[in-house]
């Protein structure tokens, strides 16, 4: 099995995917492996980037919230995050950082508060206003996720500052948008997720290969018989990873894929080798 990743990895900065990962990822299907799309994304994503270049199959969506299979656009499996643990933890993260604004994930929607002033074009359509924090709570969707967002702090300070505040109560990452944390039910991580669709079909984690960027691929990087840090991750993953793939503007997945299946061969692809940023 391959698993990737999407921004900052399979694609490149303008979101795109480029015809040299397309083509190695059919040159890998062809021999046998399973390509699965492991994000931070949500299932209208994925969906979007299926129906610009085919692809198929399966992807573990919001961090592992979600089991999703792109062919039927249906959801396999979910782990989703009670609204009062979410409430508790923005309650618990609105005292630390003034300012700090609140959305829901329902893997179909945004709903955000007034404070929540990040906007993204790809979630045009699916952002849904409400009046108050408040009425944030009301919602009767399962919620996949709960992001923070502040203007004035990277993630990383936030992701600190919400760890003093919510413990273990949650799980907490960030994908490196501006400013952007998120999260999820405890114990819901991309590599709890990729580990059950394994487990599912007879696949060990040795004969996994994955690739990643930011702090929420570093579950599945460690978890997979082969990690790979792209060249331009975060300076964390990169320091906690040993094996890199260059850039994502490089191809550097396809790159490592089309030495694996061309000089080595499938049976040895466990063993893969770095390729030199």
């Amino acid at each position: 099995m391959i698993a990737s990743d999407l921004d900052g990895t399979l694609l490149r900065g303008d979101g795109s995917l480029s015809p040299r990962t397309l083509r190695a990822l059919r040159t890998a299907e062809e021999a046998g492996a399973e390509i699965v799309i492991v994000t931070a994304r949500p299932p209208r994503f994925v969906d979007r980037l299926a129906e610009a270049t085919g692809l198929a199959g399966t992807a573990v969506c919001s961090n592992g919230a979600l089991i999703y299979d792109i062919a039927s656009r249906s959801v396999v499996s979910s782990r989703v995050l009670p609204l009062t643990v979410a409430r508790q933890v923005a309650t618990a993260l609105a005292a630390a950082v003034p300012g700090v604004g609140f959305a829901l994930e329902t893997g179909n929607q945004v709903l955000y508060e007034p404070a929540y002033r990040l906007r993204l074009s790809e979630d045009e359509g699916a952002e849904l206003p409400v009046a108050s924090l408040a009425e944030l709570w009301l919602t009767e969707a399962p919620v996949t996720k709960l992001l923070a967002w502040s203007e004035r702090l990277d993630a990383d300070t936030l992701l600190a500052a919400a760890r003093q505040g919510a413990g273990d109560t949650v799980q907490l990452t960030h994908s490196g948008g501006r400013g952007l944390l998120e999260i999820s039910a405890p114990g819901v991580t991309k590599a709890g997720a990729l580990a059950v669709l394994c487990a599912d079909r007879g696949i060990e984690a040795a004969d996994v290969i994955a690739f990643g960027d930011m702090p929420n691929d570093l579950t599945v990087l460690a978890w997979a018989g082969t990690g790979y840090a792209m060249a331009n991750a975060h300076p964390a993953v990169l320091a906690a990873v040993p094996v890199h793939a260059r850039t994502n503007e490089e191809d550097g997945v396809a790159q490592v894929i089309e030495h694996l299946f061309a000089t080595r061969g499938r049976t040895e692809a466990a063993a893969a080798p770095e390729i030199p940023a």
